[in-house]
């Protein structure tokens, strides 16, 4: 499925979704998509972000910067890689 992600600067990037992700506690949503770059010949490069709601009731995405987290994403794509 094709997504559309505006960045801070308003600008547009083109997306592939690739899965939504929901914690545990279904507390944190995160967003898995691909921008169609490959790493080497076959490896798809994919991005992960966490998917935060303003004052505005708006959606964003938030860059994952703690360990912790990242465990728990990784956690979450090992269950459905493992399903």
């Amino acid at each position: 499925m094709k997504i559309k992600i505006i960045q801070k600067d308003n600008s547009i990037i083109d997306a592939n979704l690739v899965t939504f992700l929901i914690s545990e506690d279904y507390n944190d949503r995160y967003l898995v998509y691909s921008k169609g770059e490959k790493h080497g010949e076959s490896d798809n490069i994919i991005y992960i972000s966490k998917i935060e709601k303003n004052d505005n009731n708006n959606f964003y995405l938030k860059e994952i910067v703690d360990n912790i987290e990242w465990n728990k994403v990784q956690h979450l794509l090992k269950r459905i890689a493992n399903a």
